[in-house]
């Protein structure tokens, strides 16, 4: 068992670790970004990566306060979901109004990588593996399809 110090030192040398895996990767129309906190433009709307002692997992999350916004975001994602499976090139999970880790209601488009853990080394690479291409065809959907998103900056 780590202490809570020892946790977040390991989980914070992950994320440099993908940080700095993925600092030569520039978004869809050429520029740097910044993978880990990506920003997309829309107040409550976040593209998350998560990495625990159980799995790795990437995320469309909407996290309006309001559930009917949530549910608007949630319907729009629903009208490009062709285009964002044929860029991810697999089928996510779409959750409307879940909970986060805090209880929290929120909505998700997801997918999870299982039984790795980030507190074992030797899992970092097939973490980094799942985590960065679907990352990037992220960015890729979202410079096509932000524009569709408009009404909800």
């Amino acid at each position: 068992m780590y202490s809570k110090e020892q946790a977040s030192q390991i989980k914070q040398a992950f994320w440099t670790s993908f940080g700095q895996y993925m600092a030569l990767e520039t978004s869809a129309e050429g520029l740097k970004i910044n993978w880990i906190n990506y920003k997309t433009g829309v107040k409550h709307l976040h593209f998350k990566m998560q990495a625990d002692q159980k799995m790795a997992k990437i995320s469309i999350e909407m996290s309006s306060p309001d559930p009917d916004m949530q549910a608007l975001l949630f319907e729009q994602f629903s009208s490009f979901q062709k285009i964002l499976e044929a860029e991810l090139n697999e089928a996510w999970d779409w959750e409307l109004h879940g909970a986060d880790e805090y209880g929290k209601t929120i909505s998700r488009i997801y997918t999870v990588l299982p039984g790795v853990n980030i507190f074992r080394k030797e899992d970092w690479p097939a973490m980094i593996s799942f985590l960065k291409p679907r990352i990037i065809a992220l960015d890729a959907f979202w410079t096509d399809a932000q524009h569709g998103f408009e009404a909800f900056k």
